[in-house]
């Protein structure tokens, strides 16, 4: 594994907020680390868990998670220590010495250090609307949306999404594709923020041909061909700039810092639509 890219995997029976600020805490005590965060939140089932392994396997690292039900949990260790990965679980050491201290059991109920509020309630359905309305998914109904994320192929948009929705906005994203254009609707939106994301052509040669090679295909298509990227590059930007659709650029951006630009976007939206 290279020791400078990390696959940080933050599996939670909640919305893995807990889980975020202890890896970004960790993160934080080393250098040239690039951490590619994947999220999976509201684990609770063993089917549910399944699914999660099958990718995890796809692109393994370290797992961090948070999981009361004693059946996805011991399921979880079972699998990832067949499979050879790496996993903790940050909270039991304290939950062990608060338990002793205190003399009580802890409660296994999933999630309850959040708050049970209105914004707690909106995280969880961002996360349920989020999951569901993936790469073109659903765009009947991308008027509840928050934000709707545009962009070609491995832009980032899923991992993104995920991130916006822990921050409880309901977000869509739909891959750009020349030979099949986004429906109509992309452009008629209301109420959503759409946001196209960018990269630079040769960055994004780079990870297709990575992500040919993890599924084990031969990189030789013209979805790894520089010329070929650059023309879909260039027709995203077309379509962005012809719908007066705010552009990011990811090539040196994480997801943490793609996320931040985009929230800023829908704050100075909502700042110029209660000036008026």
């Amino acid at each position: 594994m290279d020791p400078s890219r990390l696959h940080l995997h933050l599996v939670s029976d909640s919305t893995g907020e807990t889980l975020e600020m202890i890896a970004k805490a960790g993160l934080a005590r080393f250098e040239g680390v690039e951490a590619i965060k994947h999220f999976w939140p509201m684990v609770r089932s063993e089917g549910h868990l399944d699914r999660v392994i099958e990718e995890i396997a796809r692109k393994p690292g370290l797992i961090i998670y948070t999981l009361v039900d004693g059946g996805v949990r011991e399921r979880l260790e079972q699998r990832c220590a067949s499979l050879g990965l790496l996993l903790v679980s940050p909270l039991d050491p304290t939950i062990g010495a608060l338990s002793e201290l205190l003399g009580q059991v802890a409660t296994r109920r999933p999630g309850r250090q959040h708050v049970m509020d209105s914004a707690y309630f909106r995280r969880v359905d961002a996360i349920n609307y989020t999951m569901v309305h993936d790469d073109g998914a659903g765009h009947d109904d991308w008027e509840d949306a928050d934000i709707v994320l545009a962009g070609v192929s491995r832009t980032s948009k899923t991992p993104t999404s995920i991130y916006l929705a822990n921050r409880g906005y309901k977000t869509a994203n739909i891959p750009i594709v020349p030979q099949s254009p986004p429906p109509p609707v992309l452009f008629h939106l209301k109420q959503p923020l759409v946001v196209g994301l960018t990269t630079a052509p040769d960055r994004l040669v780079m990870i297709r041909r990575n992500r040919l090679l993890s599924l084990g295909q031969a990189p030789d298509t013209d979805y790894v061909e520089l010329t070929a990227i650059e023309s879909e590059i260039a027709y995203a930007r077309r379509l962005f700039a012809d719908n007066d659709i705010p552009v990011i650029d990811v090539t040196r951006r994480s997801i943490e810092e793609t996320a931040a630009a985009i929230i800023n976007l829908v704050q100075a939206r909502s700042d110029a639509a209660e000036a008026k």
